[in-house]
């Protein structure tokens, strides 16, 4: 994964003492992040060494004195709660009493048992959002009876059905619960999905068809991401890329539709029970680095290969987060003819049009400059355009003291609306300092 650029992983390791002893009861010590000093001159050495990895990565000075490795200990908390490291490796620290819902995976290769492994478990159990429904734990030893034991006895002896997923078969190929009530598979589901919605014909113009392929879809979404924890599923997965891909597009055409006869009040039921999977979407969403590498990959084939072309289009009009960046993609696609080295030539055109676009709002808008473009540098450094407090007040223009309360609010809204959208266009192709 570190050899493809778009999958560099951040990895990191902590350990402060006894590198790896075997507590013969399977119970979590209490951990010490300040202390070191039992750890031999070979264990040290190597922490030394990956903290100077760590430091690199993230320019910080730690290193294993007893006042730097506590705040070393701290830095790696911290970033992991905040989803700067994709893996962390631990021996005997971060099991307990630490928090970070974004955790799905916990490897395991230490004999717990009893509070120790729900302890050590708990670390990834926490329902964050519609992707992350469930923790995943691959173990290395034989925990089964253990952690059979634990649910027992700190639930009930009928808890594990519970707390524990079922078997990569059940969700693949259906099951028959316990009450006798059918379960559709996942097969079930994309077969339902070909042939109620094929992608031969469009869906239908009726909100009926419209909801249930939106609902089928969700459900199918829903369950390709409860199967993807098993690693069976990459290898049996029938559902093809490129249709994926399509159906995605067909989705979001469709979220977008419904947004639209909700804000204008036109859909049947503005509260109904749609609900389209938007942390989903997000999820299996396309990165840019992936379609810049398409593109460079159609620019060497001297612009003439049109099912690289037709591949980023698929997968453009699939994204939520790249939709709205389709037509400076495309805008880019259609100059690159003449360029050398399509990933310096994007980070100039985008700044570029960037620029020129911001300040066209500024001129339309009559917006104050200087505080327009500190605004737009703080969102887009902050990750998110602030609509609330004083601070989008500061880049409107002057309004007579006789003007009515009302037009400037409507202003006010309009202001919001255009630069979200252009937010929304510009986030994630550049760094904030461009």
């Amino acid at each position: 994964m570190k050899a493809d650029p778009t999958k560099a992983l951040k990895i990191a390791t902590i350990y402060s003492y006894g590198a790896n002893e075997e507590d013969p009861d399977g119970i979590i010590d209490e951990e010490n992040p300040d202390d070191t000093s039992a750890l031999d001159q070979t264990s040290r050495d190597f922490l030394e060494s990956a903290i100077r990895d760590y430091n690199e990565m993230f320019s910080t000075n730690y290193d294993t004195s007893s006042d730097k490795f506590q705040n070393y200990y701290k830095d790696v908390s911290l970033r992991m709660k905040n989803k700067e490291l994709d893996l962390l490796i631990v021996v005997n620290m971060f099991l307990t009493g630490f928090d970070a819902t974004t955790l799905n995976t916990l490897w395991v290769d230490k004999n717990l048992k009893m509070h120790g492994l729900i302890q050590a478990y708990s670390r990834t159990n926490r329902i964050l959002n519609s992707v992350k429904t469930f923790g995943n734990i691959v173990c290395f030893r034989n925990l089964q009876k253990r952690t059979d034991d634990a649910i027992s006895l700190f639930g009930d002896k009928e808890a594990g059905g519970i707390v524990v997923l079922r078997s990569f078969k059940d969700y693949f190929y259906g099951y028959t619960d316990n009450l006798g009530e059918d379960h559709k598979g996942y097969l079930d589901m994309i077969e339902e999905l070909f042939e109620r919605f094929s992608l031969d014909k469009p869906i239908s113009a009726s909100e009926k068809e419209q909801k249930q392929f939106i609902s089928l879809f969700g459900a199918v979404l829903r369950m390709r991401n409860l199967l993807s924890s098993f690693d069976e599923f990459a290898e049996l997965d029938t559902f093809k890329e490129i249709d994926l891909q399509d159906y995605l597009s067909r989705y979001q055409d469709l979220r977008e539709e419904w947004k639209e006869k909700r804000k204008k009040g036109q859909a049947e039921d503005i509260n109904d029970d749609i609900v389209f999977e938007v942390e989903l979407l997000k999820q299996i969403d396309i990165n840019i680095d992936y379609i810049l590498l398409l593109v460079a990959k159609y620019h060497d084939s001297h612009c003439e290969d049109k099912e690289v072309l037709i591949k980023i289009q698929k997968a453009v009009d699939a994204s939520a987060e790249l939709r709205s960046k389709k037509a400076l993609i495309e805008t880019f696609i259609a100059g690159i003819n003449d360029i050398e080295d399509v990933m310096l030539e994007w980070r100039s055109f985008v700044a570029e049009q960037k620029e020129n676009e911001i300040n066209e709002i500024i001129a339309e808008q009559n917006l104050k400059p200087d505080e327009t473009k500190k605004f737009i540098d703080n969102s887009f450094r902050d990750g998110v355009l602030k609509t609330t407090g004083t601070d989008i007040d500061k880049i409107l223009p002057p309004t007579s003291r006789f003007s009515k309360t009302s037009n400037r609010s409507s202003l006010k809204n309009k202001v919001i609306e255009i630069l979200q959208a252009f937010f929304e266009k510009y986030f994630g192709l550049i760094s904030a300092d461009m």
